[in-house]
């Protein structure tokens, strides 16, 4: 192992003394992606494998319905005996990273995704891989730059590199993984980022062309074009996809966070949840899994019959039993998909937001064609749906529109989509400023938002800025003890602690001078007659925004930092703050001038 690394290092030191930094990072990027499309490839075979192998075992017709409850005690057993109990998840992770770990990404997460998503999703979770695929993918970028010697701002854009050709790879879709790195993980961009993120996001992809078989991809025939005269109905659609996707994100966080929180063993909890996923899909056999078959149906405009295990349905008839069906589809989706990871599964909300948009639009359209002046396309409202629903579980508007363009081979719906996925992000921000899966990090400041000065501030540490070199005094002393303490430190602020060793207040130089030069009075003068209490105190759990609130409502240059004890840790300074702030804001410049 150890030779290898020393290879690696050595053909790393060759290269860049033999290539300028940008065509330096534009190798590294390349790699990255043609890595992250392999994982991609490889996570979504082996999903692929499990699955065809479910269909083979010869089982009785209902005993496939205990897969998912296999799936999740083994993917609760990996965890819980090989990473520790518990795993940062999906995209919030690498959001989270990028803010507040400086773009490092462990390397345990090049594989732990592949291992417990692949058990998850293909004995039957209703989730998604393609969260864990950019989680991976980022992580794959992550730690090539990090071993390639880059800075932050290179390994951010690596991490972006990687998540583009995942996304890429399991689409076969090239321009919606850029577009996607850039809208959802990079909340500022410099144009020339864009080059390394194509050129990722094409090796990605060539991956997926290359070894997976077509039956694998994701992709759609247009049967119908795109007719003027519907455009009304897709403004209903965005309006529909826009609630659909708030009782979504909503229903799924409910879902997840109340199974989360269940006092019980982990294994007896991925058996209840298994057991509860058995009785969704014996009601609705299309949840099982991530569904794309199913999706493939209701696009393509072929849905005719379905499949109705309790027989009550079928008593409404052929139409109105396959729109209550569908209806049912879409509204129970985000509940399984809550009870898969709220039990201890792996996996995301990316393939069930495009499950939930399949079946939303075919209900749409087919509910109006009951209508007997109506006749509109079910295949093109379910693509349609696909991407406003997409647009507004994820907040990836851009993503939606050229992913549903891409994976239809053309551009003929462009306009349609662009309508429907505009309105339904639009009527999602309305009520929810963040995305269910970065609202609670982003009000706790530990992501990136649209607010590039918040965002430099997000990457600040407190630690960092604290200054803990400050001598303290009790409130007991006297004069005499803090001159011998001025006299042999070059700082002009002193804190003062209690009986207690507790924080009481401060001593400023300035404040005590002309008592400097009556020396008679050293013995008589106390410590707590000159101390003050700061204009404010900050916590060392405070974040940097809060911080910085403080000092600009009190107009100070230092304030103490205390701990939970209120002990004191150190003093902050504004000046020291605003360098960093300075330096951060100084290496954001385009990449090209690094040459």
């Amino acid at each position: 192992m150890k030779s290898v690394k020393r290879l690696y290092s050595n053909v790393i030191s060759f290269l860049r003394t033999r290539l300028s930094r940008v065509q330096y990072i534009m190798l590294i990027a390349t790699l990255t992606g043609f890595a992250s499309g392999m994982v991609a490839v490889l996570l979504k075979s082996v999903v692929h494998l499990i699955q065809h192998g479910i269909k083979e075992i010869p089982v009785t017709r209902f005993a496939y319905l205990l897969f998912p409850a296999i799936g999740l005690l083994l993917t609760v057993f990996i965890i819980r005996h090989f990473f520790g109990g518990e795993i940062e998840k999906g995209i919030a992770m690498v959001l989270r990273a990028i803010a507040r770990k400086a773009s490092f990404i462990p390397i345990r997460h090049t594989y732990l995704h592949v291992i417990t998503s692949s058990i998850t999703v293909g004995l039957g979770g209703s989730v998604g891989l393609e969260a864990p695929i950019v989680a991976t993918g980022s992580a794959v970028g992550s730690n090539l730059a990090r071993i390639s010697d880059l800075n932050y701002q290179e390994r951010s854009l690596l991490i972006a590199c990687g998540a583009a050709a995942g996304i890429a790879a399991v689409f076969n879709a090239p321009i919606a993984g850029v577009i996607f790195a850039i809208e959802v993980l990079l909340a500022e961009t410099i144009v020339s980022y864009f080059i390394p993120i194509i050129i990722s996001s094409v090796a990605g992809v060539l991956c997926s062309k290359i070894i997976l078989h077509e039956d694998s991809l994701f992709n759609f025939v247009l049967k119908q074009n795109f007719n003027y005269k519907n455009v009304p109905y897709y403004v209903l659609l965005g309006v529909m996809a826009g609630f659909v996707s708030l009782y979504y994100a909503r229903m799924f966080k409910a879902t997840e966070k109340r199974i989360h929180h269940w006092k019980m063993n982990a294994y007896l909890k991925a058996i209840i949840g298994g057991l509860l996923l058995l009785a969704i899909y014996f009601v609705l056999p299309p949840l099982f899994g991530e569904g794309y078959g199913s999706v493939k149906l209701v696009a393509d405009g072929t849905l005719t019959t379905f499949t109705d295990n309790t027989t009550l349905l079928a008593k409404l008839g052929d139409h109105w039993g396959i729109i209550a069906f569908t209806a049912l589809i879409f509204l129970l989706k985000p509940i399984a998909a809550g009870i898969t990871i709220g039990s201890g599964g792996n996996g995301g909300n990316f393939a069930p937001s495009l499950f939930c948009g399949a079946y939303l639009g075919f209900f749409f359209s087919k509910l109006l064609n009951s209508i007997s002046w109506i006749k509109i396309p079910e295949g093109n409202f379910s693509l349609i749906g696909m991407a406003g629903v997409l647009s507004g579980v994820m907040y990836c508007p851009l993503t939606a529109i050229f992913l549903i363009a891409e994976i239809t081979n053309g551009y003929g719906l462009f306009i349609p989509l662009m309508i429907v996925s505009s309105i339904s992000f639009f009527l999602v921000k309305m009520y929810e400023p963040f995305s269910m899966e970065t609202k609670k990090l982003a009000m706790e400041g530990q992501i990136f938002t649209q607010k590039k000065e918040k965002n430099i501030l997000t990457s600040i540490s407190l630690d960092d800025m604290l200054q803990d070199n400050y001598e303290s005094i009790g409130i007991d002393k006297k004069l005499a003890q803090l001159v011998e303490m001025i006299k042999k430190s070059d700082k002009n602020i002193f804190a003062v602690t209690d009986r207690n060793d507790r924080f009481a207040g401060i001593i400023e130089l300035n404040d005590i001078k002309q008592k400097l030069f009556h020396q008679d009075m050293f013995d008589k003068i106390t410590v707590k007659s000159m101390m003050k209490k700061p204009a404010a105190v900050l916590m060392n759990d405070q974040d940097m925004h809060s911080v910085m609130e403080k000092f600009d409502v009190t107009q100070s240059w230092y304030l103490p930092v205390l701990n939970k004890e209120r002990k004191f840790l150190g003093f902050i300074s504004k000046g020291k703050l605003f360098n960093k702030y300075r330096e951060i804001l100084a290496s954001q410049g385009d990449l090209y001038d690094a040459q």
